[in-house]
């Protein structure tokens, strides 16, 4: 390595997978401090957030701990445990190397961890009475993570109608938001008569300083700005359609917002270049006739201005726009309890301390 400059050297070393990084440590004293300087914790950054991944958490059986399948379009997939939490959890969300994870016995029990580096925090109980119950069953509606690789914060949000004992939800909104600057809560209640399916609040996504989810009816975005605690609607693009036979999701396109709409013959996207301005451009119109047998069961769940990443029932398929091509890059062999889409998140791979 003599024969390279430094910076060179530590542009090779970025793009090193983060268990790579760590293992090279003992190479020498200067390679053993690189996971803790600033410099090139921020360059490794910067060049993970422009590869998504796909993570898939995958349960054997009810009373297994899951393992998670992580899918790379450059170094294809790996697998990593959640064994260092020394609980049974289920994946709620995932920001920028950050997963935001709940105990499946302990209800209301709440993890941030980086999965990659092992490290965890475990967050405070919230003073939440048992009167003010999210509904339904005491868990949260939407459950979202806003990880700030720059301000180096995370956020964890959880939110939900309040329904009182024996009582349908009022519209009453609660919300929680966790700041990992005061490793406190905070609360603020609002109206809201949206509703949310599992994609809807699986599919979360943070850029701008907000939360976002798309509504159950498809017809607009919801977003939470994190800076103000206050909730503003966002219109889908016009030519949006949905209904008979479209399927609309929500994703990030290298920092912006996202909409993918499946019918039966064609995957259109749009971008929301203009945050502010909401201003959507339609970025690429996508023939799935060559994929038609999958049609019914794809669910886009990554992406960057390269690929997507799509989640079937037992596959990981990768859509590359130049070349349009596809491509399987995983499948399970053996019976899956559910379907792959199911439990699936978009994911980066980051140094990020959650301590």
């Amino acid at each position: 390595m003599g024969f390279f400059p430094d910076e060179v050297v530590l542009l090779i070393l970025a793009r090193l997978p983060v268990k790579s990084l760590f293992r090279i440590k003992t190479v020498c004293k200067h390679w053993y401090r690189l996971a803790s300087d600033k410099y090139f914790v921020q360059l490794y950054n910067e060049i993970a957030v422009k590869n998504p991944m796909l993570l898939v958490e995958i349960s054997e059986s009810i009373e297994s701990q899951s393992s998670l399948i992580c899918v790379d379009n450059l170094r294809g997939v790996s697998e990593f445990s959640l064994d260092f939490l020394h609980n049974r959890v289920k994946v709620r969300a995932s920001c920028n190397g950050l997963l935001c994870c709940s105990s499946i016995a302990d209800k209301g029990v709440y993890y941030v961890c980086n999965p990659v580096t092992r490290e965890l925090k475990l967050l405070p109980k919230r003073s939440e009475r048992p009167l003010t119950r999210f509904y339904p069953d005491g868990e949260a509606t939407l459950v979202g993570l806003a990880c700030d690789l720059s301000a180096h914060k995370f956020n964890v949000v959880l939110a939900g109608y309040h329904r009182t004992f024996g009582h349908r939800p009022d519209g009453t909104f609660i919300c929680l938001i966790y700041d990992s600057d005061t490793n406190k809560w905070r609360k603020f209640v609002s109206f809201q008569d949206d509703q949310f399916s599992h994609m809807n609040r699986n599919q979360v996504v943070f850029v701008n300083g907000a939360l976002h989810w798309l509504t159950g009816s498809s017809s607009r975005i919801l977003a939470l700005d994190l800076d103000c605690d206050v909730w503003r609607k966002i219109l889908l693009p016009d030519e949006v359609c949905y209904g008979s036979g479209n399927r609309i999701y929500l994703l990030e396109s290298d920092g912006c917002l996202s909409v993918i709409q499946i019918s039966d013959v064609w995957m259109k996207t749009w971008v929301l270049k203009d945050y502010y301005g909401e201003e959507w451009h339609a970025a690429d119109r996508v023939s799935l006739r060559c994929i038609k047998g999958l049609v019914q069961s794809i669910f886009p769940i990554s992406q960057t201005g390269e690929c997507v990443f799509f989640a079937t029932h037992k596959q990981v398929l990768v859509y590359h726009w130049k070349s349009k091509l596809w491509k399987e890059m995983y499948s399970v062999k053996n019976s899956s309890t559910l379907p792959l889409w199911f439990s699936a998140h978009a994911f980066r791979s980051t140094i990020f301390s959650c301590n």
